[in-house]
């Protein structure tokens, strides 16, 4: 994307933001503009309208960000009154709008908080000395004598001497740069919103049904389109024959190069046309399913890459007492979000308005103007609620087809994916292996580690452990894979690359742990030097009553502890095998989470909770079923997602730290969900689960059964 792409006028930018006082500001936050930076955008230093103050008082706050379910829609408004000194109630969010909002790359990998939040933070703070300086001018009395609170400027002295926000933003538009060397953020004592529980604004209206996705929104004239697709991927169309669908009463059949597609204003007949499209298709041949994938892959990667190394892996080998080799699976897994990639497309007037389903809106302007071939100016994406990503929602076709079609027909059309086509276009979780051989001193102590991981990633696949001799090699680049590794589209999925590699080191741990006979709890403590994974293992165990045991035990207990978005975490649970059927009942899962400063416990907790519950489908159930390019799971009777019945007491543990900076929270209590449950199944029953999903017929077969 051009880095003049999102520049507005002056004039352009004061017609959309409307009356009040603009606050514009240059980001000084290099981890912020580093980001930014690493994905081919800065953030521009003039015309950062991260903020309004309006007339009536009420602040907006702008973010490219969206909502999906993390919970940013309340914290980041929390940072923003915190800082500018506003209540809560009274900032609203604008979320995901490509023509009010600042360009952002997308939503995903824990980055709101840590990398939209300083700039925010940064823009309130300044917008309230703004603020300050011109109830100075107002109030004839000079800005060290005065304060802010609630919206509102006192005289420290004499607080009936005061001008609200409202009174000074009346009629103006106030633009002020201010020296940043002056502005300073809060710290943690003067907060008064920031680290207090906040329930989400969002639950009122999501539980009762007011609340609005892509799905929900209505355009007088609006039709809905139904696509042809392939049975497999990289199939190629011989024959269509659409006679039947015209027959359809009120069926537009639009075909558009390679689109062919029909448009009804009812959908049940847009589906009911799209049935009797008649269309031969050449299927290639499959030459690998999910079974014979892992060989494909160890097959075609390509040479290692090093991630990381230190001392002689020969030394580390001869101070080993034991070593051992393993060899891990992770099958492909899908996102299955609730929502269905969704758009509705409008274009009138030579500009295209798009509602959608996204985690990338100014993705979705890039994709659409290509389409069309319209400068981006003249595409504008809103994002309402998005009803799930994880990663998923992060390519958008159905939005350029939506777009497309309208185009063509000169009427607002809707692309819904049905829940098949969902199956079949979703970006999957990259089938992987990871091959370890890790050796153990007499006294305990980790003396080598060899590490490779194929086609995975390499998020988290650096140890932390203290081990003198290692090697950390990634062969293939993760989800992107390259040409003939899938045979399909793979891409980022919750923590991407951490799931499969903490399940790899964590069972890993936890057999050197075994083969030396030591608790795996103390075996950790024991190699570890980092203070901060040492302090969320000791409050895990606290919060959970471990009491040491080697393993097996019988007892069912497990452990896994792992590093995402910043933020270390510590799981620790207890399960029941049914050594009749293989069933795997986990029945309490205790986490601790270290992410610096947490903004909203309550949210944090939640995202916690959602990350362990949504783990316990790719631990034991979530495996994608395929032959070649087709599909073999199409909905929810053979992808089995986890059931209200799976769920399992959970604990959480925030150790919140108020002067260090705020890290991810909306993926690191996911990660070690396959390690914790497999080290407890071992725990319990005595067998060591190498694949992931450890579905019951897995499990019965390490039994013997």
């Amino acid at each position: 994307m051009k880095k003049d792409t999102l520049q507005l006028s002056r004039r352009e930018f004061m017609k959309l933001a409307g009356g009040g006082v603009i606050v514009l500001f240059a980001v000084g936050d290099p981890l912020s503009l580093e980001a930014q930076r690493q994905r081919g955008q800065e953030l521009p230093d003039d015309f950062n309208a991260f903020l309004r103050v309006g007339e009536d008082g009420r602040v907006t706050c702008f973010s490219g960000k969206i909502e999906m379910g993390q919970g940013v829609v309340t914290s980041l408004a929390m940072m923003l009154a915190d800082e500018l000194d506003v209540p809560l109630d009274s900032v609203d969010m604008m979320m995901g709008d490509t023509d009010l909002c600042p360009w952002d790359a997308g939503t995903w990998g824990s980055m709101s908080t840590r990398f939209f939040g300083p700039p925010l933070r940064a823009a309130a703070a300044e917008a309230r000395l703004v603020l300050i300086e011109l109830a100075a001018e107002y109030l004839k009395t000079p800005a060290p004598e005065l304060t802010a609170e609630a919206g509102v400027v006192y005289k420290k002295s004499e607080r009936q001497k005061k001008v609200s926000y409202a009174q000074l933003a009346k009629g103006q538009k106030i633009l002020r740069h201010l020296d940043k060397a002056k502005v300073l953020q809060k710290k943690a004592p003067d907060f008064r919103i920031m680290g207090k529980p906040v329930a989400r604004r969002d639950a009122v209206d999501k539980i009762t049904g007011n609340a609005k996705y892509a799905g929900d929104i209505r355009e007088p004239g609006m039709l809905y389109a139904r696509i042809l697709r392939p049975p497999a991927h990289e199939s190629k169309l011989i024959s269509v024959d659409t006679s039947g669908a015209k027959q359809i009463a009120g069926t537009t059949v639009v075909e558009d190069g390679g689109m062919i597609a029909v448009l009804n204003a009812d959908p049940e007949r847009a589906g009911e046309a799209l049935r009797q499209i008649k269309a031969q298709w050449d299927k290639p041949a499959a030459t690998v399913d999910d079974r014979t994938i892992y060989d494909h892959l160890l097959k075609v990667a390509p040479p290692g890459e090093t991630v990381s190394e230190g001392g002689d892996l020969a030394e580390g080998e001869k101070a080993a007492k034991t070593v051992l080799e393993r060899t891990y699976l992770n099958a492909y897994v899908a996102h299955a979000a609730i929502e269905t990639h969704t758009a509705l497309a409008k274009v009138e007037g030579g500009k295209v308005t798009v509602w959608a389903a996204t985690q990338s809106p100014f993705g979705i302007r890039q994709e659409v103007a290509s389409a069309l071939g319209l400068p981006e100016k003249d595409v504008h994406v809103l994002t309402p609620f998005v009803g799930g990503g994880f990663g998923g929602k992060g390519t958008n076709h159905q939005a350029a087809e939506a777009a497309k079609l309208a185009a063509k027909v000169g009427r607002p059309v809707q692309v819904m994916l049905t829940r098949p086509e969902e199956f079949f276009y979703d970006t999957f979780r990259p089938a992987a292996v990871v091959k370890i051989k890790a050796g153990v001193t007499a006294a305990g102590a980790l003396c080598l580690w060899d590490y490779g991981v194929y086609f995975a990633g390499d998020r988290g696949s650096q140890h932390f452990y203290d081990i003198p001799h290692h090697r950390t090699t990634a062969y293939g680049s993760g989800w992107r894979g390259q040409p003939g590794s899938h045979p399909f589209a793979t891409g980022p999925w919750r923590a991407p690359a951490n799931n499969t590699n903490t399940f790899a080191r964590e069972s890993q741990v936890d057999i050197m742990a075994a083969a030396a006979g030591m608790d795996p709890l103390e075996f950790r403590l024991k190699n570890l030097k980092d203070a901060r994974m040492l302090r969320v293992l000791k409050a895990a165990a606290e919060k959970f009553g471990w009491t040491p045991a080697k393993a097996p035990s019988g007892r069912g207990f497990g452990i896994a502890c792992g590093i995402d978005s910043g933020t270390y975490v510590a799981h620790m649970c207890e399960v029941e095998v049914n050594r009749g059927t293989g069933h795997v009942q986990v029945k309490r899962v205790t986490c601790a989470q270290d992410m610096g400063l947490c903004i909203n416990p309550e949210g944090a907790a939640i995202q916690m909770e959602g990350c362990i519950t949504m783990g316990l489908g790719y631990a034991l159930t979530e495996g994608f079923h395929f032959k070649g390019g087709e599909a073999l799971d199409t909905n929810f009777d053979t992808y089995e997602l986890p059931r209200f019945s799976w769920l399992p007491r959970i604990e959480t543990v925030i150790i919140d730290d108020k002067n260090a900076a705020a890290q991810g929270g909306g993926e690191p209590a996911v990660i070690c969900m396959g390690g914790v449950v497999a080290n407890a199944i071992f725990d319990a029953a005595g067998i060591r689960m190498l694949e992931l999903p450890m579905t019951s017929e897995r499990v019965k077969q390490a039994l013997g059964l």
